[in-house]
């Protein structure tokens, strides 16, 4: 099978204003139907790539972490640039036995276990947001409720002070993805840098003075017997502050978005009509806010009989994936009682995201708190999409909210 070229003069998976311009809905079908391995040319100042549409070929990379590597990258914004300044220090661009003990050292917060207390704090933030704003009536929900769920549950982790966080949300904000077209590479770039300077004076404080946060507890961790360096704990904060806002903010966002043009899932919601786990696997499945993860082949490989050479960009796209029919029945139908639904948003194989866990308790209890405080919401103005080739969402989102008298009085009581 040849890679296919049918719209390669018109869409550019690079170009960030594609997502913003263009319903990419018959793109990605018609690259799973005609070409699953289809070459995304260079241009005049980048490199051309591979980008593969089809679940099973994506998880595929996703499982063969000899053939695929992602220390050079694995996102297009540094796979494009010629590699990771974080590769073999950061866990998500590092491989084999490295990434095995380190994913082991931050499991120990970020396990189900031990999110267990930071779950109820989770609880009670979001339904304290959701009741405020249900009672107003109106707000943004993108910045007054999902820009501060997520933010504040990973700085506490971080024990990253809280006059710091409005900060750290806009950084992360800029980092991958830009609000409007006025944001360009190097803002994105100096947002990065900003981040890593912050995590940076946080280490050397948590060096002086330990405390029971994440920081703290990388600062006196060991790697093969060795301290993690400085840089090793940076990079890692960085990470997880990136990861730990942006899937479950864009998530949260989109899930109140899709439940506003959809009142009948709305109400099997409202109703206890499908289980809130189920739920929040469709609304990630729906969402896709990662569109995709990259990977840079090793070693000469084919696919679909399509040669890749050794060096080659292959990008795994979950927006289409997600959407595959071979996979999901019906998948242009948003259904929260969907099942099986083994969604690619958290990535798949040895990098399934490490903070999978909470951001399920953070969208689960997102949509609990919908359901106990408001009768139903209507969107009151434009949501104007991010600008990105990595994520997708919203930057806003203006909502009015009917309240459930008996849901808020309960919650009083």
């Amino acid at each position: 099978m040849n890679p296919t070229r049918t719209t390669a003069g018109t869409i550019d998976l690079a170009d960030p204003d594609t997502f913003a311009e263009h319903d990419l809905t018959e793109f990605w079908r018609t690259l799973r139907d005609t070409g699953p391995v289809h070459w995304n040319p260079p241009s005049q100042d980048r490199r051309g790539f591979w980008v593969l549409s089809r679940y099973d070929d994506i998880m595929a990379v996703y499982r063969d972490d000899t053939t695929f590597t992602s220390e050079r990258g694995n996102v297009l914004v540094t796979l494009l640039e010629g590699g990771d300044s974080g590769a073999g220090r950061m866990l998500a661009v590092t491989d084999g036995p490295r990434h095995y003990e380190l994913r082991k050292i931050l499991l120990r917060v970020l396990s189900p276990r031990v999110l267990r207390e930071v779950g109820a704090a989770v609880r009670d933030n979001t339904r304290r947001l959701l009741r405020e704003a249900t009672e107003r009536g109106e707000c943004d929900f993108a910045l007054d409720i999902a820009g501060r769920i997520p933010m504040t549950t990973i700085s506490n982790l971080l024990g990253v002070p809280e006059g710091d966080r409005d900060f750290l949300l806009e950084q992360t904000k800029t980092a991958l993805s830009a609000d409007d077209a006025d944001v360009d590479a190097l803002d994105s770039e100096m947002a990065r840098n900003e981040i890593l300077l912050y995590f940076q004076d946080l280490v050397e404080q948590r060096r002086r003075h330990p405390g029971e946060d994440v920081v703290s507890m990388l600062a006196g961790s060991t790697l093969d017997g060795v301290p993690l360096s400085d840089e090793d704990i940076v990079l890692n904060c960085y990470s997880l502050i990136i990861g730990g806002d942006e899937t479950s903010r864009l998530t949260m966002i989109d899930s109140v978005y899709t439940l506003a043009e959809h009142p009948e899932q709305w109400r099997r919601l409202k109703n206890g009509e499908c289980a809130i786990g189920t739920a929040v696997d469709e609304v990630l499945r729906w969402a896709s806010p990662s569109m995709h993860f990259g990977r840079a082949a090793v070693r000469d490989t084919v696919l679909h009989g399509v040669p890749i050479a050794a060096g080659d960009i292959v990008t795994l796209w979950h927006a289409s994936g997600n959407r595959d029919e071979r996979i999901f029945p019906r998948p242009e139908v948003f259904d929260l009682g969907r099942t099986p639904n083994k969604h690619l948003s958290f990535g798949y194989g040895p990098h399934y995201c490490i903070g999978s866990h909470l951001a399920k308790i953070e969208i689960s209890e997102l949509l609990l708190a919908l359901r106990d405080f408001t009768a139903g919401f209507e969107r009151t103005g434009p949501a104007p999409r991010i600008r990105s080739n990595l994520l997708t969402g919203f930057s806003g989102l203006p909502v009015r909210f009917t309240p459930d008298p008996v849901g808020l009085a309960h919650a009083e009581s």
